[in-house]
C-alpha cells in the first residue's frame, strides 16, 4: 500500500514539473504590476504560490514520515491549496476555525505574523512532538494563537456552532467593553468540506446564523465550503452545495474556482468585505479537487475511475498558479521550478528536525492542560463581592429589587429559599457583579424558564445579558463555546437533561477538548445549567424525567455539580462560575427538577428543605457534605436521593440505628476523600443512586471505595435500567425510600470492616 501511495505522490510531483517546463513564458513584467483587473500583483501571486507550494510539500513530507514510522498524521491539503485566497482576503486578526485541508490558508496566515514558522509548526504536529507550539504533541491541528487560528481536530462540522457563537459574541463583547482578543469589526471564518455541509451540526449552525441575523443581531461569519465533491469515497451530487445553500434568504452566496488563484481571490475578497460591512453571514463555495486521496492509507483507485483521477490532476491548483506566474511574465519556468524545490528543501529540513524531537512520555504530561485546578484562586474569586470589571452604565440592573427576586417571589436577605429561588438569586448576584456573565437558552429570557428559575432576570439585566435562543441544543452550546472565546463566562441552559444528548459532542468533542488540543492556550469557560433527573409529579415521560448522566460522566475534565438544596445550589453555582473564569473549566450544573420548589422534608409544612443563602458563596469542587454523625452506617447519595436518605436515616434512628448521609454534591470529580472518611468512620456504606444501575453514579462510587482499599460491607440501590414511563408506572423503575431502608437494614446485619 505504501508503494501505491508513493506512486501517486510521484505522479503529482512529476505532473507539476512537466507542466511548468511545458508552459511558454510571457513577456517579463515588474513584480508589482497588476496581473489582471482584480489587482493581484506578481509579487502577491508569488507569495501566495509559496504558501501553496509549502502546503503541498508538507503533505508529501507527512506521508513520507508516516511510511518511515516517524509521522502520525497524513490527511493532506493537496488539491485544496486555493484556500490561500481566503487567507489573503482576510486580516490576520480575523479568527479562523479551519478545515483539516486548509493547509495553504494556515501557511499564508502564519507567515504574516513575525516570528512564526508554519513549516516547523506543522511538521512538529505531524511528528507528535512535545515542542509543537499549539497542541504540545497531543494532535496535529492547524492552530496558532498569535495568528488567531483556533485549533480544530478532525471533526465533522462540529466547529461550526462555535464559529457562529464567536461571531455573535465579538460585537457583544465590544459593547460591554470586555477584554476580547479580536476587534469589533472582525470576521469569523470557518472552513469545512462538502460532505460535512450535510451534517446536522452544519445545517443547524448555518440556520442559527441566518436566524440570528434575521432578527437584526450582528452575525459576521464567513462559511467556506471547500467542495472537492467527495466525502472519503462517497460522491457529493453535482450542484448539491449550490442547490442547498445558493438561494437561501439571508445568506449571501459566493462561488469560486479554487484552482484559479486570481478569480478565487476576487470572490473571497467580495465575500469577506460583504460580511465585514454588513455584519451578516455569507457562504463561500470554493470548488477544489482532492489529490492523494483522503489520507495516507486511502487508495482512491479502489472507488474512483482513472478518468476522474486524471481530471482532478489536470486541475491541480499549485500547477495552475505556476502557469499564471509563467504566462504573465512574473517568473521563468526554470526559476519557478527552483523556487518550488527550495521550498521542498525547507520542508524536508523541518521534517528531519521535527521527528527527532521528544514526544510526550507520561500521562501527567498528556493531561496537564485538560483540567487545571487552582482551588485557592477559584475560592478567592467566588468570595469576591466587588465588580469583576467596570460596567457600562446601560448594563446595570434596571430594577434594584431584581437581585432579591427569586423565581418571581421577593425574598429578603436571609430568608430561607427553595432551590429554584436560590439559583435565581445567585444568577442575579452574578449578573450584577460580573459583566462577563451571560445567561441564555430556550425560554430563559421573556418567560423566565419552564420552571420560573430565571424569571425577572431579562427585565433586570436586558437582552444583551439574558436572552432566548432558538430551539437547537447544538446552537445553544455553540453560542456558549464562541462567547467563551470572546471573553465571556456563559451560562447556557439546556431545558431538560434528555435534550443534551442531541448536542453531547459540543461538550465532548468541542468544549472539553479545546484546552487539551491547544496546550491550554485556548479555554472554554462555561457553566451549562441543565434541568434534569426524575420524580416530577403529574408531568414527565422519559424526556422530562431522564435519570441518565453516563454520557457526561466520562468526558475528561468535565465538572458535574448536582446540588440537592438551596444553600448548596447557591454556593456551588458561584464556585462553578469562578472555576470557569479562573481555570477555564467546563462545568455542568445539574438541577434536580423535582426539588426546585420543594419546601418540606419530614412532614407537610415543616419547611425543613428550605435554606438561606446569605453568606453562602463557595463550595470546594470535589468536596461532599455530610448530614449527621451516625457511626453505624454511611448512606451515600446526591440530588433527589438526599432527602429520601435523610428520611430513611430518621426512621432508622427511631430503632437505635444511627446513619449519616453523605451528599456527594459533585459527581465529577467525585469527593473521594470525604467518601473514604465517612466510609471508614462507619465501616458500612450504602449507595442510594437515583440513576440507572448500569452506567450510573454508584458504579464510580463503588470503584473509588474498592480502589482505596475499603473492605467493609458495601451495597447499592439504584433505579432500574429503564427509561422512565409516564404516570404512576414511573415509581416501578425509580429508586424509592422503601428500597433504601430495606437495603440499609440488610447491610447492617453484615460484619463490619476489620
Amino acid at each position: 500500500m505504501g508503494g501505491v501511495i508513493n506512486d501517486r505522490e510521484t505522479e503529482l510531483d512529476q505532473w507539476f514539473r512537466a507542466q511548468v517546463a511545458a508552459t511558454a513564458p510571457g513577456p517579463a513584467r515588474p513584480p508589482h504590476d497588476p496581473l489582471d483587473a482584480t489587482g493581484l500583483t506578481g509579487a502577491d501571486a508569488l507569495t501566495l504560490f509559496d504558501a501553496q507550494a509549502a502546503s503541498r510539500h508538507l503533505d508529501l513530507a507527512a506521508r513520507r514520515l508516516t511510511r518511515e514510522g516517524h509521522g502520525y498524521y497524513s490527511i493532506g491539503s493537496s488539491g485544496h491549496e486555493g484556500n490561500v485566497a481566503v487567507a489573503a482576503a482576510l486580516r490576520v486578526t480575523d479568527p479562523a476555525l479551519l478545515h483539516y485541508r486548509s493547509g495553504a490558508f494556515f501557511v499564508h496566515r502564519a507567515r504574516q505574523v513575525p516570528g512564526l514558522d508554519p513549516l516547523r509548526d506543522v511538521m512538529l504536529g505531524v511528528a507528535a512532538a512535545a515542542a509543537d507550539p499549539i497542541s504540545g504533541g497531543r494532535h496535529k491541528v492547524f492552530g496558532s494563537q498569535p495568528a488567531h487560528v483556533i485549533p480544530q481536530t478532525s471533526t465533522i462540522a462540529s466547529h461550526l456552532p462555535r464559529a457562529v457563537g464567536l461571531a455573535f459574541a465579538i460585537e457583544r463583547a465590544a459593547h460591554l467593553r470586555l477584554d476580547c482578543a479580536w476587534p469589533a469589526d472582525a470576521v469569523v471564518v470557518c472552513s469545512f468540506g462538502d460532505a460535512s455541509a450535510n451534517h446536522s451540526t452544519a445545517t443547524g449552525a448555518i440556520n442559527t446564523a441566518v436566524h440570528t441575523a434575521h432578527q437584526g443581531v450582528p452575525m459576521p461569519v464567513l462559511f467556506v465550503c471547500e467542495d472537492n465533491g467527495l466525502g472519503i469515497s462517497v460522491p457529493t451530487p453535482r450542484g448539491w452545495i449550490e442547490h442547498a445553500y445558493g438561494t437561501r434568504p439571508g445568506l449571501a452566496y459566493f462561488d469560486a474556482d479554487g484552482t484559479d488563484l486570481s478569480a478565487a481571490l476576487a470572490t473571497a475578497r467580495a465575500a469577506a468585505d460583504h460580511v465585514r460591512a454588513q455584519r451578516k453571514p455569507a457562504f463561500l463555495r470554493l470548488r477544489t479537487v482532492r489529490l492523494l486521496g483522503h489520507a495516507g492509507s486511502d487508495v482512491e483507485a479502489a472507488y474512483r475511475r482513472p478518468a476522474d483521477l486524471a481530471a482532478d490532476l489536470a486541475r491541480d491548483p499549485v500547477t495552475a498558479t505556476a502557469r499564471l506566474l509563467i504566462t504573465t511574465g512574473v517568473a521563468r519556468p526554470a526559476d519557478l521550478a527552483a523556487r518550488y524545490d527550495a521550498i521542498g528543501e525547507q520542508v524536508a529540513e523541518a521534517a528531519e528536525k521535527a521527528w527527532s524531537e521528544p514526544k510526550l512520555t507520561t500521562a501527567a504530561a498528556v493531561i496537564a492542560p485538560l483540567a487545571p485546578a487552582r482551588p485557592t484562586v477559584v475560592r478567592t474569586d467566588a468570595l469576591r463581592s466587588d465588580h469583576h470589571a467596570a460596567r457600562p452604565a446601560d448594563t446595570r440592573p434596571t430594577d434594584t429589587n431584581a437581585a432579591n427576586n427569586a423565581a418571581g417571589q421577593a425574598n429578603p436577605t436571609g430568608e430561607a429559599l427553595t432551590l429554584a429561588q436560590a439559583v435565581n438569586q445567585t444568577l442575579a448576584q452574578l449578573l450584577t457583579r460580573d459583566p462577563d456573565v451571560l445567561v441564555f437558552g430556550e425560554d430563559v429570557g421573556r418567560k423566565g424558564g419552564v420552571y420560573g428559575v430565571t424569571k425577572g432576570l431579562q427585565q433586570s439585566f436586558g437582552v444583551r445579558r439574558v436572552f432566548d435562543t432558538l430551539l437547537d441544543e447544538q446552537s445553544v452550546l455553540g453560542t456558549a463555546l464562541g462567547a467563551a472565546l470572546a471573553g465571556f463566562v456563559p451560562i447556557p441552559e439546556i431545558q431538560y437533561l434528555a435534550y443534551v444528548h442531541n448536542a453531547a459532542d459540543q461538550l465532548r468533542g468541542e468544549a472539553a477538548t479545546l484546552s487539551f488540543f491547544s496546550g491550554g492556550r485556548y479555554r472554554n469557560p462555561m457553566v451549562v445549567r441543565i434541568a434534569g433527573l426524575a420524580y416530577q409529579k403529574g408531568f414527565g415521560g422519559h424526556f422530562h424525567n431522564d435519570n441518565s448522566i453516563a454520557a457526561l460522566r466520562d468526558i475528561p475534565g468535565l465538572v458535574i455539580a448536582a446540588p440537592a438544596r438551596a444553600d448548596d445550589a447557591a454556593a456551588m453555582l458561584r464556585t462553578c462560575v469562578s472555576a470557569a473564569r479562573m481555570d477555564g473549566r467546563v462545568c455542568v450544573f445539574l438541577e434536580p427538577i423535582a426539588l426546585y420548589h420543594t419546601r418540606d422534608l419530614y412532614r407537610a409544612g415543616d419547611g425543613a428543605w428550605l435554606a438561606p443563602i446569605s453568606g453562602v458563596r463557595h463550595a470546594d469542587i470535589g468536596r461532599a457534605r455530610v448530614h449527621g454523625s451516625g457511626a453505624h452506617l454511611t448512606i451515600v447519595s446526591f440530588a433527589n436521593g438526599v432527602p429520601m436518605s435523610l428520611r430513611v436515616a430518621r426512621r432508622l434512628a427511631g430503632h437505635g440505628i444511627h446513619a449519616r448521609v453523605l451528599d456527594l454534591r459533585w459527581l465529577a470529580p467525585l469527593p473521594v476523600e470525604d467518601l473514604l472518611d465517612s466510609a471508614r468512620a462507619t465501616g458500612r456504606v450504602l449507595i442510594a443512586d437515583e440513576t440507572r444501575r448500569t452506567g450510573g453514579v454508584s458504579e464510580a462510587v463503588c470503584t473509588a471505595l474498592l480502589d482505596a482499599g475499603f473492605d467493609g460491607p458495601l451495597a447499592r440501590v439504584t433505579s432500574a435500567d429503564s427509561f422512565v414511563p409516564l404516570g404512576p408506572a414511573a415509581s416501578t423503575v425509580l429508586l424509592d425510600e422503601a428500597a433504601i431502608e430495606a437495603a440499609a437494614r440488610s447491610l447492617l446485619t453484615a460484619p463490619a470492616a476489620r
